[in-house]
């Protein structure tokens, strides 16, 4: 793989509050060489004038399902895994072309899917997979209807992919441990009610204190950590002093559990853009009565969440939950969070921030030496004008994984 030399770019490093104009990066192989505020010399190297153009490290979404490629998450169930995997692709390259180059898969994918891309057999971002959510009976990933038999397994039911039933401490170890075995860079696990399942209200708490605990220590075990899907504040409390270190919505979220989630250094990864799509097209898509009825409960109190977890201190990642068509709105969520944070604190919560949750600091989320090279070319300056991160990737000259060029309109 050959030297690229990036030059006079305004650069957004992933990290600080500034951008600085007039910056050189060279790029050798798979990762950043050097970044310097005066001209690089490398004979050979590919070169990029930017003229002021930004550049800017690819982007981290932390909370995507990259096999929910329907609403309808029962006809997922009853369709070859093939034909999922087909349209999967389709999902997948369409976020590295709107600048995703690292995902965090939050239930679904798998070994096989985050390979294929490895392997660019899927162009698309890196995945970080957390296989299938850990469910209680009647949770979050439960989606048996009401009128289903409680033996009735989850296997021959509705959105199995996504989820797997395990109640009891040894159940879960179990669950959890085949999960890691099959190669989950983290766990799920849903500590309260949702929106999508049927029968769970969202204020309901799921998993005991002795389950989640048992769930933790499996995955600290294998170096890794366990991200709680939790709404209340309740659920996100007990989940975060039992050790659970990363909070998926939080859209209920209040000021003295946001303390103890600082406290923890817990993160809380919103997903707003998710209800404000649903209410917008969830029901002409085909998104159930009874889950539409539920976005009410948490769409408004979202943004508060975020100048919550703020004035506490609590670390913010980047994440959109977005299912089906509405995936083609990811993007939208950094106009969403703008209206209450700085742009470059949006910026940072899909980069720097989101590299924090992954334990990948100074490798993604970052224009560093050492680093690797996921970068990105904008048409101007997303610090000043998120919009410039919108419309599918029209403003992006250039995107680059791992050094290799996936787009490039600059003619270099």
């Amino acid at each position: 793989m050959s030297q690229l030399l990036f030059e006079n770019a305004g650069l957004i490093d992933g990290l600080s509050d500034t951008r600085r104009e007039g910056m050189h990066v060279l790029v050798d192989g798979p990762r950043v060489a050097e970044v310097s505020e005066r001209p690089i010399k490398a004979a050979g190297a590919r070169r990029f004038a930017l003229d002021g153009r930004t550049l800017m490290p690819g982007l981290i979404d932390a909370h995507v399902h990259a096999i929910a490629t329907s609403l309808d998450l029962g006809a997922i169930a009853h369709e070859p895994a093939t034909l999922t995997a087909a349209r999967s692709r389709l999902l997948l390259e369409a976020m590295l072309a709107r600048g995703f180059t690292s995902v965090r898969d939050a239930g679904g994918a798998d070994w096989g899917l985050a390979t294929a891309v490895e392997h660019d057999l899927i162009k698309g971002p890196r995945i970080f997979y957390s296989g299938r959510a850990l469910s209680q009976t009647g949770g979050h990933a439960d989606f048996r209807g009401r009128n289903v038999d409680g033996d009735m397994c989850l296997m021959c039911s509705r959105a199995a992919q996504f989820g797997v039933i395990a109640d009891g401490v040894d159940a879960v170890r179990r669950a959890a441990r085949e999960e890691l075995r099959k190669g989950a860079t983290q766990i799920k696990i849903m500590a309260s009610g949702g929106v999508a399942s049927p029968a769970d209200p969202i204020w309901v708490t799921q998993y005991s204190e002795e389950e989640i605990s048992a769930i933790v220590a499996e995955a600290r075990s294998w170096r890794t950590y366990v991200a709680a899907h939790a709404y209340t504040p309740e659920a996100i409390g007990r989940a975060v002093r039992l050790g659970v270190r990363s909070i998926e919505h939080g859209n209920l979220l209040d000021a003295p559990i946001a303390t103890v989630m600082a406290q923890a250094k817990a993160f809380l990864v919103p997903t707003l853009v998710t209800y404000d799509a649903l209410a917008r097209d969830g029901k002409r898509l085909g998104f159930p009565e009874v889950s539409i009825a539920k976005i009410a409960d948490v769409r408004g109190p979202g943004l508060e969440s975020l100048a919550i977890a703020k004035r506490a201190g609590v670390a913010t990642v980047f994440g959109t939950d977005l299912l089906g068509e509405l995936q083609v709105h990811q993007s939208e969520e950094f106009l969403i969070r703008a209206q209450v944070l700085p742009a470059m604190e949006v910026i940072r919560s899909a980069t720097g921030v989101a590299a924090q949750l992954l334990n990948r600091v100074g490798e993604f989320g970052t224009v560093q030496p050492g680093a690797l090279a996921d970068l990105l070319v904008v048409e101007g300056d997303p610090s000043a004008d998120l919009g410039l991160l919108q419309e599918q990737g029209r403003h992006l000259s250039l995107i680059a994984k791992a050094g290799r060029l996936y787009k490039n309109t600059l003619g270099a």
